[in-house]
C-alpha cells in the first residue's frame, strides 16, 4: 500500500520572500544531500504563470542491511525531477518532485504548496504531501519505513536550509533599509529572482529539450 506523509507548517515570511528563498535554498549548511541542480525548462505562460522543470541530484546512502542485500554496484546517487508553478495572482508556488532511478528499490513522489495566509500576509501556509512505494517483494514494508523515517529527517533539513535563504534574503532587506531610508518602499509584488545553475555530473541521465507534458 506505500506510506504516506503530511505536514502544515507556518512560516513567519511573506510570500514573495518565501518564493525569493526557495530559488536560492541551494547551497546551504543543511544541503550536503543535494549534490547538483539545473534548469531544464522555465517558460512564462499568458496569464503569467511561471512554469519550471529542473533536475536535482542528491545521495542515496542506503541502511546497512540492505547494502548486504542489493548489488554493491548500485549507484548511491539519486535523480530527481521538479516541476513547480509560480501564480503571482493567487501568491502560491506548487512543486511536484518524485525521482526518475532506482523505481523499484523505492519510489517518492512529492507535492508541496506554499501560499499567502490572507488572514496575516505577513505569512506563508506550506503543506508538504509525500507517498512513499517499494516494489521489491519481500522487503517493501521496511523499504518503505526506511524511505519515510528518511525523507522527514531530509525535509527537516529541507526546511532548516529554507530558513537559512530567508534570513539571508532578510538580513540583505535590512541592509538596503539602512543605507536608503527615504528611497525604499516595500510591495507585495515579487520582483525577480535569481537561480545558481550548477553542472551536472558526467553521469547524469539524457533529458529531452522539448516542452516538458507534465506539471504539477
Amino acid at each position: 500500500m506505500g506510506r504516506y506523509f503530511h505536514s502544515d507548517i507556518d512560516i513567519k515570511s511573506p510570500w514573495h520572500q518565501v518564493l525569493a528563498a526557495f530559488w536560492q535554498r541551494y547551497p546551504n549548511p543543511y544541503s550536503a544531500h543535494v549534490l547538483t541542480e539545473d534548469v531544464l525548462y522555465r517558460e512564462v505562460t499568458p496569464n503569467n504563470l511561471l512554469l519550471s522543470r529542473r533536475l536535482l541530484t542528491k545521495t542515496n546512502r542506503l541502511p546497512g542491511w540492505a547494502e548486504r542485500v542489493f548489488p554493491a554496484h548500485m549507484a548511491r546517487a539519486v535523480y530527481v525531477l521538479e516541476d513547480s508553478i509560480v501564480d503571482p495572482h493567487t501568491h502560491t508556488l506548487t512543486i511536484k518532485t518524485w525521482n526518475l532511478n532506482h523505481n523499484t528499490l523505492m519510489t517518492v513522489v512529492e507535492r508541496c504548496l506554499f501560499e499567502e495566509d490572507h488572514s496575516r500576509p505577513l505569512w506563508t501556509k506550506m503543506r508538504r504531501e509525500a507517498w512513499i512505494s517499494s516494489a521489491v517483494y519481500g522487503l517493501a514494508r521496511p523499504i518503505q519505513e526506511f524511505g519515510l523515517a528518511r525523507f522527514k529527517s531530509n525535509q527537516a533539513k529541507a526546511m532548516k536550509g529554507l530558513e537559512y535563504a530567508l534570513s539571508k534574503i532578510q538580513g540583505e532587506a535590512l541592509m538596503h533599509l539602512s543605507f536608503q531610508p527615504s528611497e525604499v518602499h516595500l510591495h507585495g509584488d515579487q520582483g525577480e529572482s535569481s537561480e545558481k545553475h550548477k553542472p551536472l555530473q558526467p553521469q547524469a541521465p539524457p533529458t529531452s529539450t522539448q516542452k516538458p507534458k507534465q506539471y504539477v
